[in-house]
């Protein structure tokens, strides 16, 4: 596979960089990976960089998002952060990913059984993981008078459900230009889960 250049990264819609990352994710989870020579895309993106997506993902280290869409060297931003939360490095993380090089999807990631989602419901409180963790609050309190049992593994999914969408609404209300990219129509914003059992990927709509 070819590496992304400028003329193909203008050319790509919003949508168009999604199908890449949902044929990407089909050959993952087929086991029929894409062949391509990462030696060759490192020396292709040395005078610089032009990847269709940014992903906001968790730090899992079942959730790599280069591999869960079969995506090489230069094609995604990929920012890395316990439960996929949203700070004020991860909102300039993504202006810069979006509007200075040029990326025309902006994706949060959940997954599934997420140990920084699962803590959160169970109040954990530890170190610098107490703040990282409240930051999840909000999805809690959206899950919480539904269900009986917020640890119980189905509240949880659904807390980390709410939890992508709580991010997005961050990016949103917090990011100025990145919103503005969206109205304009030259990003989407998205959400997505992926299963750590099956390796798919479900796409919020």
């Amino acid at each position: 596979m070819k590496t992304h250049t400028k003329e193909t990264q203008s050319q790509l819609t919003p949508d168009g960089a999604k199908q890449l990352l949902i044929e990407g994710n089909d050959r993952f989870v087929a086991g029929k990976m894409a062949e391509r020579n990462l030696m060759d895309q490192v020396n292709d993106t040395i005078d610089g960089q032009f990847p269709h997506s940014a992903i906001l993902s968790c730090i899992d280290s079942r959730t790599s998002s280069e591999l869960i869409f079969d995506q090489g060297i230069g094609d995604v931003f990929n920012a890395r952060v316990a439960g996929n939360i949203v700070n004020e490095d991860v909102l300039g993380s993504l202006e810069y990913s979006c509007k200075v090089a040029g990326s025309k999807l902006l994706l949060v990631l959940g997954h599934s059984k997420c140990g920084a989602v699962t803590a959160a419901c169970k109040n954990v409180e530890m170190g610098n993981i107490t703040a990282l963790l409240s930051k999840v609050k909000p999805a809690i309190s959206k899950v919480s008078s539904s269900v009986d049992d917020i640890t119980a593994p189905d509240a949880v999914q659904k807390v980390a459900d709410q939890n992508v969408m709580h991010a997005i609404d961050e990016i949103r209300n917090k990011s100025q230009v990145l919103a503005e990219l969206e109205k304009n129509g030259e990003i989407k914003i998205l959400g997505g889960m992926y299963d750590i059992e099956t390796g798919k990927v479900s796409f919020f709509e």
